[in-house]
């Protein structure tokens, strides 16, 4: 059902234009269209971060958070807006910045923990991505010490002079 509907919407988009070349719309790839990123706040806390781009948005449900080198607990996501969605009928959604807070119960100081985070959304234009997996690397801060640096999934591509 899911590539059904991304098909639906590719087709959708290439026709919005009127079939006039050039005006296509330029649709971002997913990692900059929801751009992941994580910090551990403690040696028991993950903060995880998507930035979803304006013209977008993320579906609540669609969210999944996995770790490897510490336990995680249930993700602590905010709540949504709800939206009426052509391909999945009343849904919560998140536009703009989405924090969601992870728990860990085996989080100890210096710890390697890989957060990997599920996630699929839309565009605005009526193109749904399939679901796209990201991942971070974090490194536990010792207790007291303050949260660790943020790290992006994809860090931003660098131009020729910079």
């Amino acid at each position: 059902m899911v590539w059904g509907a991304a098909l639906a919407g590719w087709m959708t988009l290439a026709g919005a234009a009127g079939g006039v070349p050039g005006l296509e719309a330029k649709l971002l790839p997913p990692e900059q269209a929801f751009r992941f990123s994580a910090r551990a706040l403690t040696p028991q806390m993950i903060e995880a971060r998507f930035d979803v781009a304006n013209g977008y948005y993320l579906y609540r449900e669609k969210l999944r958070f996995v770790t490897e080198g510490a336990q995680a607990n249930a993700a602590e996501l905010p709540p949504g807006r709800f939206k009426h969605d052509e391909f999945f009928g009343d849904v919560e959604t998140y536009r703009g910045t989405l924090l969601v807070k992870l728990p860990l119960s085996s989080g100890a100081p210096g710890q390697s923990v890989l957060l990997k985070a599920d996630s699929q959304g839309c565009a605005d234009v009526g193109v749904c991505y399939p679901p796209t997996i990201q991942q971070v690397r974090l490194t536990l801060p010792p207790a007291g010490a303050g949260p660790g640096p943020l790290v992006e999934a994809a860090p931003p591509r660098k131009g020729l002079f910079n």
